[in-house]
């Protein structure tokens, strides 16, 4: 896929068909779970989930939320709750405090379809829970720190998983990974950078040099003064002013702007910069 510098597209052929696989492994489960990356709780979740999921019980689960800025984060779990109209709970891959709230409120969601299956004078089963999100925003990370094993295949790089599989967490609760879905289209060009920010989209769908730029104006508009902390930089930060700091110079003595676009997107995936919430 061609690189256009002032456009992010895809035109991801695998989409519409997860799109149908997931639709149709809607009536096997009980529930779903949403996972969206705390650092975009709006841009990172999908516009179009209620049109997929129907009235199926759901579960917001903020993933990363590690690397946000917490005093913010509280707000969007309160602004996410009254949007949606579903509870919503904080995870990251490293702590495993939240592991019992996530499986105690999956089974929780389910207990209403269950019930119905029993009356039908069926044997009770263990709830079977789907999980869906975006690439990259941590669904496998969440279902291998629930079974504390790598049964599922994971990666740093977009869309890794591509099949879904069942997993089983313990003896009431399955749940089923899924491949990340994104929309067919991405009008909302905004979004679309802040997902590229988090490697949610394919390197092949946009520059770095372009959203390494678009991330640093966003960060010197919302957190100034992290920025110049990180990057020891006392007036305002452009990946020029890094790249000079850094003394990443090219030929002719022109700044490194291809080399250091690359790191400051490794610093932002990372945390390294700072705690942050761009949406």
């Amino acid at each position: 896929m061609k690189k256009d510098k002032t456009h992010i597209h895809w035109y991801p052929g695998h989409i519409a068909k997860a799109e149908r696989k997931l639709k149709e492994q809607l009536s096997l489960v009980d529930a779903v779970i949403e996972v969206i990356d705390a650092r975009l709780p709006l841009s990172s979740s999908y516009e179009n989930i209620t049109r997929l999921l129907g009235q199926k019980p759901r579960l917001i689960l903020l993933n990363k939320s590690d690397l946000t800025d917490k005093n913010e984060l509280k707000k969007w779990v309160q602004i996410l709750e009254e949007k949606n109209g579903v509870p919503v709970l904080l995870s990251d891959a490293k702590n495993s405090k939240d592991l019992n709230i996530i499986v105690k409120k999956a089974e929780e969601l389910s207990e209403p379809r269950i019930q119905e299956i029993m009356k039908k004078g069926l044997l009770r089963r263990p709830a079977r829970v789907m999980v869906v999100g975006m690439p990259n925003v941590g669904k496998s990370s969440i279902i291998n720190k629930l079974t504390k094993s790598s049964k599922t295949k994971i990666g740093a790089k977009a869309g890794v998983t591509r099949q879904q599989q069942w997993v089983r967490i313990n003896p009431k609760l399955d749940l089923l990974d899924t491949p990340g879905i994104i929309p067919m289209k991405q009008e909302n060009q905004e979004a679309a950078k802040k997902l590229a920010f988090v490697n949610s989209v394919s390197e092949n769908a946009y520059s770095n040099e372009l959203i390494a730029k678009e991330l640093v104006e966003i960060l010197n508009e919302k957190y100034p003064e992290q920025l110049k902390e990180y990057y020891k930089l006392e007036d305002e930060v452009s990946v020029e002013a890094i790249a000079i700091k850094r003394n990443w110079i090219i030929q002719g003595g022109q700044a490194d702007i291809e080399r250091t676009s690359s790191y400051i997107l490794r610093d932002f995936r990372d945390g390294k910069i700072g705690k942050f919430i761009l949406d």
